[in-house]
């Protein structure tokens, strides 16, 4: 049986989203292959003492603000200068730390986007968690027929300003025309800060419209035998079984909710943070938890192993 080896690893980011990279220096297994840094936690330590001993030993620095997200298991097999081993991976966000970073190992060092990797080859393992940080940490559902139009379109701007990214417009009340006009707005005034845009249901309007994607819901999903070409395609989710479907499609990423009570849905049974966290464990796709959340509950929900949190009310507030 292979040893399971616990490994602390690091996503080391600069405000604007960029993350470091590591090439694995010569005399180490996979040499020459681009990873997060990070190493073996050892026996006596917790993944965040390995986390720290690891930075400093490999990078001269020592984390000052983290963020446990993800606990991953990767199979490596053999290779011509390392034998197959299982690994369990620690992810954590570091935004801030102190010294300065210094290959200390002989390995090369690279700040990259999630949307442009310029470097190759990628350990195997850290290709899907890639995919998660080209999501932004906050997927927001437009609120058109609690605020108006007026409203809404106003705090649209105010939080495009703030860095909001990713937007689902989601409005069933509204009339096709109707539907029409005010996702064109959205569009419209998302571009200018970069954002994106899905449309809730209708992947013949995201293609028409040309905007950036179409969210299903549940029962659209579990219909779905393809994923639609030249769309970001997103799912909301309620159990396993669609999630695991929604893996199948390959989606770009997927809600699950509810998490807590929601105000529309205030007496329906809710899954709890630890329920939660149980479903999204071997989830190969970005997972956004969704349901009575606002902005303060982020931390649990990236410590619980979610790209982000998802709202329809508590985003739009001042």
């Amino acid at each position: 049986m292979t040893k399971l080896i616990q490994v602390a690893v690091a996503i080391i980011q600069k405000p604007d989203g960029q993350f470091l990279l590591a090439s694995r220096p010569a005399g180490k297994g996979w040499a020459g292959w681009w990873e997060f840094p990070g190493g073996k936690i050892e026996a006596n330590e917790t993944p965040q003492q390995g986390l720290i001993r690891e930075l400093q030993e490999e990078l001269g620095i020592t984390p000052t603000k983290t963020q446990a997200w993800l606990t991953r298991r990767y199979d490596y097999p053999a290779t011509h200068d390392s034998p197959a081993k299982t690994v369990e991976l620690h992810f954590y966000f570091v935004t801030e730390w102190q010294g300065d970073l210094t290959p200390l190992e002989g390995q090369q060092l690279s700040w990259q986007t999630p949307e442009n990797i310029t470097v190759a080859p990628v350990l195997p393992a850290n290709a899907p968690i890639m995919h998660a940080l080209a999501l932004p940490a906050v997927y927001a559902i437009s609120n058109l027929q609690e605020m108006g139009e007026q409203a809404f379109l106003i705090a649209l701007e105010r939080q495009l300003k703030q860095g909001l990214k990713l937007i689902q417009v989601r409005e069933k009340q509204l009339s096709m025309a109707d539907l029409t006009h005010f996702l064109s707005q959205i569009f419209t005034i998302a571009r200018k800060y970069t954002a994106k845009v899905l449309v809730n249901g209708d992947i013949d309007l995201a293609q028409k419209l040309g905007v950036d994607g179409v969210h299903l819901p549940s029962a659209q999903l579990m219909s779905l035998q393809e994923k639609p070409n030249n769309l970001m395609v997103a799912a909301s989710c309620h159990n396993a079984q669609e999630l695991a479907h929604a893996e199948k499609l390959g989606l770009d990423f997927v809600v699950l909710s509810p998490v807590k009570p929601t105000k529309s849905h205030e007496n329906s049974p809710t899954l709890g943070w630890q329920q939660f966290q149980q479903m999204i464990a071997q989830t190969t796709i970005p997972v956004y938890a969704l349901g009575g959340l606002n902005p303060s509950d982020l931390p649990q929900a990236l410590e619980c192993g979610a790209r982000g949190i998802a709202m329809q009310r508590a985003v739009w507030q001042d």
